[in-house]
């Protein structure tokens, strides 16, 4: 048989596969920005934060990145923007069609495909099947993510018990969509109110998505459809413009943020007892 392929070791593979995942661990234990969930809000605030220098780590559940954004509406691909959101598509080479002076739509694959693209050539680097478990918070200020591999979450209690491991950061950004993760943790503490989405009202709602995108608790800045549901906004059904000018907010936002903050956020430790 003729060879094609240069020869290489099964074990060299393994190697590799390994050393370069663990080199993120490595470096990223410690990121500028974590971002929680690698939809279409949370690519376009990590593509934003890492091209101005910001060191950006986004964990996934999936085994995917992009979320709802490989398709618009009742599981048809086409997807839509309102105006001037088109102009986010032309930065990352979109092709796309104007249907009116206001909207505008392309294929989910293509402006997915582009956007994920876009990220990782701006250097951000991703942790998928990474379940968000808890929020590292610090003299009441977010300062990183509890995570967990995504299948010990579909084992039986009974059979396994595998603790989560730290990733410690200067913002959290929740991206992640209606679940609200990072948000609901701090519901769930007393420590912010979080009110669930409203009916559908598409002009309300995404100018409603990116006038709220903001840093709601220290250190935790919320993007997305998590905008949405944390303020109990209207839903915005299948169009796409106010994910990815959120994005780009939180990209403005938090590069601001971080150029305050030579250093990780001091925190006050009480002397211990003898």
């Amino acid at each position: 048989m003729a060879r094609i392929f240069s020869e290489v070791s099964e074990s060299e593979i393994t190697r590799t596969i390994t050393s370069m995942f663990n080199d993120t661990l490595q470096e990223y234990s410690q990121s500028d920005v974590i971002v929680i969930g690698g939809g279409p809000a949370g690519l376009t605030a990590a593509k934003g934060l890492a091209n101005n220098g910001i060191r950006t780590l986004v964990i996934e559940q999936n085994n995917y990145l992009g979320g709802g954004y490989w398709v618009g509406g009742y599981m048809m691909n086409p997807v839509t923007v309102r105006a001037p959101a088109q102009l986010v598509w032309e930065e990352l080479g979109v092709r796309y069609k104007k249907i009116s002076d206001s909207l505008y739509a392309t294929w989910g694959p293509e402006a997915c495909s582009k956007l994920i693209a876009a990220a990782c050539e701006a250097g951000v680097r991703f942790l998928q099947l990474t379940k968000f478990d808890d929020l590292v918070l610090k003299d009441k200020r977010v300062g990183g993510v509890v995570v967990n591999w995504m299948p010990v979450s579909a084992l039986p209690r009974n059979i396994t018990c595998v603790d989560p491991i730290a990733l410690e950061s200067k913002i959290v950004v929740d991206a992640s969509g209606h679940d609200s993760v990072a948000v609901k943790r701090l519901m769930q503490r007393g420590l912010i109110d979080w009110k669930g989405m409203d009916p559908m009202w598409v002009n309300g709602g995404e100018d409603a998505v990116v006038e709220n995108t903001a840093e709601i608790f220290p250190g935790l800045v919320a993007t997305g459809m998590c905008v949405t549901e944390t303020f109990g906004l209207p839903r915005m059904g299948p169009t796409f413009g106010s994910m990815l000018l959120s994005g780009k907010k939180v990209a403005e936002i938090v590069t601001d943020k971080i150029r305050g903050l030579s250093e990780f956020p001091k925190v006050k430790v009480k002397n211990a007892k003898k």
